[in-house]
């Protein structure tokens, strides 16, 4: 008899209704109805969970019909806390930096999806993508705002046919919640990685708004191409300061013919340039058609290596502070030109006749700008402005009586 499950499925439910469990006292007690009063197991197992609803005063711990694999329901009706049968598809699997995780991944039905997890010691079958299941007795809690389906020890798992369709509705980015998504963007601007394990960055947008994403390297994953219309199907979607991002690791990416406008997402931000950061001025660029990296001092690239034949550009990164906020802008080459009135091909010179080569230019640029007030309009995105226009603030004199004006007024 394997008390084990029965005593985990009966401590995960309680814990669910935020009480403690005493496992061992639960296997006792379903030792001694089992082994010493022959009731059947099931019977057992309702009898010990309406001792504990009794004891703990959690209504509805006990009763009911299916109580010990849990009410069968759909995806979208589960909440955190629930304790439930369905049945789903693996639409997705992703790979576990945890030797607790034994999978992990999506699953759909005709109402919607949710992230899954099956714990190694679940002893749990191998799950297909593709195929469809009955889990009774999962337990729904919450990871990063959203419903999270956990599969234990406890969890039957059955392989079943089904030939419900599924067709995942996409939605306007700014409708994006956290949990699993669908929409149908535009690939409007790629961004430098930021870390070794990452494929791609960048922004989506469709006609309501914008989202970054990224795509983590992963065998067979593809990087996007800018500019492309895609449909993108079962996204993971968290949130971060109050701003959607979008997974696309695991997501089904499909690319589509024509256009779609896109929400300009343009704000105009003016400040005092405070800080100019490295990797401004003079840099290198991997060749590499759809690359576009910028490359390391020695000329190396995250992902195509030592690239010798480089391409030079011209970039601004700094900071701008208002006196009450501060935005990140990154300015490409042709408003950078403008700004600092230095050449892409007068910055190539410079840096091969100067005995500080590149770092000559970064400090020619940072004389020019650093302390001047600055209006920039772009794209924004996380505190960050993909600069399209920029220009110099010039303090008008006639404003003088004014503000002395109002100056005085308020001593």
């Amino acid at each position: 008899m394997d008390y084990s499950s029965m005593t985990e499925r009966i401590s995960l439910k309680v814990s669910a209704k935020g009480h403690e469990a005493d496992t061992a006292k639960i296997e006792g007690k379903l030792r001694r109805l089992i082994e010493e009063f022959g009731v059947p197991p099931q019977e057992a197992e309702r009898t010990v969970l309406n001792e504990l609803a009794r004891d703990l005063s959690i209504p509805d711990l006990g009763s009911g019909p299916g109580t010990a694999a849990g009410e069968e329901k759909q995806l979208r009706q589960l909440s955190s806390g629930d304790w439930a049968t369905i049945e789903a598809k693996v639409v997705s699997l992703s790979s576990s930096f945890s030797s607790a995780i034994s999978q992990t991944g999506i699953l759909a039905d005709s109402t919607g999806a949710m992230r899954f997890v099956v714990w190694a010691k679940a002893n749990a079958p191998r799950l297909s993508v593709g195929s469809w299941y009955r889990f009774e007795s999962v337990v729904v809690d919450e990871y990063k705002g959203s419903p999270n389906l956990k599969v234990h020890s406890g969890t039957t798992i059955k392989e079943i046919a089904s030939e419900t369709p599924l067709i995942p509705e996409s939605i306007p980015i700014r409708d994006l919640t956290p949990g699993i998504g669908s929409v149908r963007a535009k690939f409007i601007q790629e961004w430098e990685v930021s870390h070794d394990r990452m494929l791609q960055s960048g922004l989506l947008g469709d006609e309501s708004g914008t989202a970054k994403f990224v795509i983590w390297k992963e065998e067979g994953k593809e990087r996007l191409v800018p500019g492309t219309v895609y449909s993108i199907y079962y996204a993971l979607v968290d949130e971060y300061q109050g701003r959607i991002s979008l997974n696309l690791t695991t997501a089904t990416v499909l690319p589509e013919e024509g256009d779609i406008p896109v929400s300009g997402g343009e704000g105009v931000f003016a400040g005092a340039l405070v800080h100019v950061a490295p990797g401004s001025g003079l840099i290198k660029r991997c060749p590499v058609e759809g690359c576009n990296r910028v490359l390391s001092r020695q000329n190396y690239c995250p992902v195509h290596e030592i690239q010798p034949g480089f391409l030079y550009d011209l970039r601004i990164k700094g900071w701008l502070d208002n006196g009450r906020e501060t935005r990140e802008i990154l300015v490409q080459r042709e408003v950078t030109e403008q700004l600092t009135g230095i050449s892409l091909h007068e910055a190539k010179e410079l840096a091969e006749n100067n005995p500080l080569g590149m770092d000559e230019v970064f400090l020619r640029v940072r004389e020019r700008i650093l302390g001047r007030y600055l209006t920039c309009r772009g794209r924004e995105m996380d505190q960050r402005i993909l600069v399209s226009e920029c220009g110099f603030l010039h303090f008008d004199p006639a404003e003088i009586p004014g503000l002395l004006n109002r100056a005085g007024g308020s001593s």
